[in-house]
């Protein structure tokens, strides 16, 4: 790597600050006095009683101040600045959300998986939404709603509403099986039947509609109320949402004021102004002046609609409704400037949905939010894997998008498909916008990997060194990298999953975190439903959310792959925790069917020495080695929370894969993965973190290698990544050829791991800049451990340990046992 003047002046500092102190022993080497110094001090500042257990969020400054400016502002005025704009547009790989700023408050309209990915690389603060609107209880609306409610919790955010269908409460109660107690943040549950709300911003009237009976036996069961406490499950309900902006009284105008002999500029202008603006007339110096020669016309509000009709069974009670009806032409409501219809194209044909849709006034818009979507959504994951892919196409293939089969509908009124990141402004000036939505361009992508000194010729090298190196064409067994990254998704890593596909016609998943179909679809494109047809097992890790919160959106699609492919459904083998159970159970009693989709094959079954397991979990066990042509499978214990568990399977054909999931070091899994051909092992810190990693029960670069080592693994590749290695970790001296790093979408057939270290070179050169400033960090870090040890040594003072990145706390998330 290229020296520069900044890094040389730091390695120029430590080096004169090392020759005046002691040195400190590594990792590996037997503990000395300062070891026993920095034990001392952190034992000391971990045993200092209740008073120092981590405090409760208190409200941010910033949103108290924000909450100050509101009520201020609110009495003299609606919001100034109002627009509605396309999170996820629909598309199969990412679901309809939807997000409304204003200046005073954020709501979002449905979180999908993937929705907190998606807010975070386009910027759309998640820290400051006051209220969720969900429009019915499926996963497709949910299915990011748990790691929202996370990191909203993490970010600091005291209160969220979340509104809709009856079975939240049950979903959120459910969602606390895994993430513990919420207790720093105050959930509220608005249920449906509590008809309307306001805020600084608007007033929004829910709008319960009950599928059409399949008896349809009368015309009162449609209105049917849910049962106490909103405790039943059931799919037959939706809420749609009737939003109206406050009015906004009208612009002070000062230069016709002037004309007209106001004493603009002066104490006494401002009484008149307030008497104005409220529609008063006044006398000033003997002349009236009446509010519209000096104000521009009050903003009476508009009103903005959210429905969702999923199928036909809601085309009629949603064509019929009342309240919605009102807002037609001619109607007793003032008609909406906006319609948002999360609907799919086959209601969009049926005769009676579009007569609904031509009876709101012409001048009303539709926005039309289904999966003929097509529109690109993670525009960082798609340039990340254009560099990648100039350094080796069949390892870093381009992502891909799914096309619908369905073709689209031609309403007869003005309508807009939804693309990511469109905006509908309501105020000031009614309109679209287009300037924000991600546009894919790979060649633009490749001209910025070309402008990168020496990365086009690092490049070329690579493929050269690597062309000449395989000698092999299998392709299977072959694995996928589809998460790579730790604790939330962000817009480079999704979080953990890793597809190993065994044979042409089976593959077994490790971990599937949120957004884990996602990644399947924009690495698969069209032949998703193929891929997932494959698959025939499952392992969870642990239950962590970053580890198992994508399960039930892969089990729907999956049933719908071999439907559309028609193929015989049968579940899949789900190998997890057992306490997985408590959670889809509940799911499955209160809000969607979902254990018919599953064989649970508990992990502590396939311990050594385990239990011999029920008759019918061992035919289940029989099977799934049977169907994926395995020898053995087994799991232990491992080091990061209870009943956090690491797994191998051997192959007939005689190769070995071994799973670290989330741990640190661990000799248990040393054992049950000796002598495997593949290790895929957790690195989430880097080497000198190992305080930290403790701290979070995880392992750092060079422990990974090293059980790597132990276990006489034929090769290593390490995943998991703290978020703060966003685009490539730190190396560690420790790297060798039997050593590689993963990236989401990396595909590698066990016979070609070989070349998997020859790509470092041309990595170094492509992210240079990120290797650079990381390393510039570390020696920073490194000078404060110096300088703190320097003080231990002289004043025999007790060190604090050093504290963990804020960006790292804010990502902890789930990391409690």
């Amino acid at each position: 790597m290229n020296v520069t003047p900044r890094s040389l002046t730091l390695l120029f500092i430590k080096a004169a600050f090392v020759s005046r102190t002691v040195p400190t022993a590594s990792h590996c080497e037997p503990r000395t006095a300062l070891h026993l110094c920095r034990t001392m001090a952190s034992a000391a500042q971990g045993n200092m009683g209740p008073a120092h257990k981590k405090a409760k969020h208190k409200e941010p400054l910033r949103r108290v101040r924000i909450k100050e400016n509101r009520s201020r502002k609110q009495d003299a005025h609606g919001p100034s600045s109002v627009y509605l704009q396309v999170v996820g547009a629909g598309s199969r790989d990412n679901a309809a959300s939807l997000y409304v700023f204003s200046e005073y408050n954020r709501y979002l309209f449905n979180c999908g998986e993937g929705t907190q990915r998606l807010m975070q690389e386009h910027k759309l603060k998640a820290a400051q939404l006051d209220k969720i609107f969900l429009t019915r209880l499926s996963w497709e609306n949910v299915g990011g709603l748990s790691g929202m409610i996370l990191t909203l919790k993490d970010t600091g955010v005291p209160k969220c509403v979340v509104s809709g269908p009856p079975q939240l409460e049950s979903y959120l109660k459910a969602i606390k099986s895994f993430s513990g107690p919420l207790e720093d943040i105050e959930l509220s549950v608005r249920p449906y039947t509590e008809e309307t709300c306001s805020d600084e911003t608007m007033t929004v009237q829910q709008v319960p509609i009950f599928a059409q009976p399949q008896s349809r036996s009368s015309p009162d069961s449609r209105c049917r109320p849910a049962s106490p406490g909103g405790k039943r499950k059931d799919s037959s309900l939706l809420v749609a949402f009737i939003c109206r902006l406050h009015p906004k009284k009208g612009n002070f105008l000062v230069a016709e004021a002037k004309d007209l002999g106001l004493p603009v500029g002066t104490a006494a202008i401002g009484e008149l102004i307030k008497k104005l603006k409220n529609g008063e007339s006044v006398t000033y110096e003997g002349k009236e002046i009446r509010p519209e020669q000096v104000c521009t016309p009050t903003d009476p509000g508009p009103v903005f609609i959210v429905v969702e009709c999923p199928s036909e069974e809601f085309v009629e009670p949603v064509c019929e409704n009342q309240q919605l009806e009102r807002h037609h032409s001619g109607g007793t409501e003032d008609p909406p400037a906006l319609v948002v219809h999360m609907t799919p194209e086959s209601v969009l044909k049926t005769d009676l949905y579009r007569e609904w849709m031509e009876r709101f006034p012409s001048r009303t818009e539709h926005l039309i939010i289904n999966e003929s979507a097509t529109t690109t959504h993670n525009l960082r994951s798609h340039k990340i894997q254009a560099h990648l892919n100039m350094i080796h196409p069949h390892m870093f293939p381009l992502l891909q998008s799914y096309t619908s089969k369905d073709s689209p509908a031609a309403p007869q009124v003005s309508s807009v498909r939804a693309e990511c990141l469109l905006k509908f402004q309501l105020r000031p000036v009614m309109e679209w916008q287009r300037d924000a939505i991600p546009v894919c361009n790979t060649d633009h992508f490749l001209q910025e990997a070309s402008e990168i000194p020496n990365f086009v010729e690092e490049a070329a090298e690579c493929r050269r060194t690597c062309s000449a190196g395989s000698g092999s064409t299998e392709r299977f067994p072959e694995v996928v990298f589809l998460g790579t990254g730790s604790a939330l998704p962000m817009k480079i890593r999704n979080v953990s999953s890793t597809l190993v596909n065994i044979s042409p016609r089976r593959s077994l998943l490790l971990d599937c975190g949120e957004g884990t179909f996602g990644q399947l679809c924009r690495h698969y494109g069209d032949d998703v439903d193929e891929a997932l047809s494959r698959i025939s097992t499952v392992f969870i890790s642990h239950l962590h959310a970053d580890h198992h919160t994508g399960l039930v959106k892969l089990l729907y699609q999956r049933r719908r792959a071999l439907a559309t492919l028609g193929r015989t459904f049968s579940p899949l083998f789900l190998v997890a925790p057992g306490q997985i159970m408590v959670w889809l159970q509940q799911y499955h009693d209160h809000c969607e069917e979902v254990l018919s989709h599953i064989n649970l094959i508990p992990n502590r079954l396939l311990l050594e020495h385990a239990d011999p397991p029920g008759q019918r979990t061992h035919s289940f066990m029989e099977e799934m080695l049977r169907e994926n042509q395995l020898r053995e499978f087994q799991t232990c214990f491992v080091r990061h929370c209870k009943n956090a568990f690491a797994c191998s399977f051997t192959h007939q054909s005689g190769w070995k894969l071994a799973f670290s999931g989330d741990t640190m070091p661990c000799d248990a899994f040393v054992r049950i993965g000796k002598d495997a051909t593949l290790l895929i092992h957790e690195a989430t810190l880097e080497d000198g973190m190992e305080e930290e990693a403790v701290d979070k029960r995880h392992s750092t670069t060079s422990q990974a290698i090293g059980i790597g080592m132990k276990m006489n693994a034929d090769f290593i590749m390490l995943n998991h990544f703290s978020q703060r290695y966003a685009k490539i970790p730190l190396f560690s001296e420790d790297f060798t050829e039997r050593v590689g790093i993963s990236f989401d979408h990396m595909r590698i057939p066990l016979a070609d791991l070989k070349s998997v270290p020859k790509l470092i070179p041309a990595l170094k050169t492509l992210f240079a800049e990120e290797i650079e400033a990381m390393e510039e960090r570390r020696g920073r870090r490194e000078l404060k451990q110096m300088a703190s040890s320097g003080s231990l040594l002289e004043l025999g003072l007790k060190r604090d340990p050093e504290p963990s990145s804020d960006v790292e706390e804010q990502k902890k998330r789930l990391k409690t046992s």
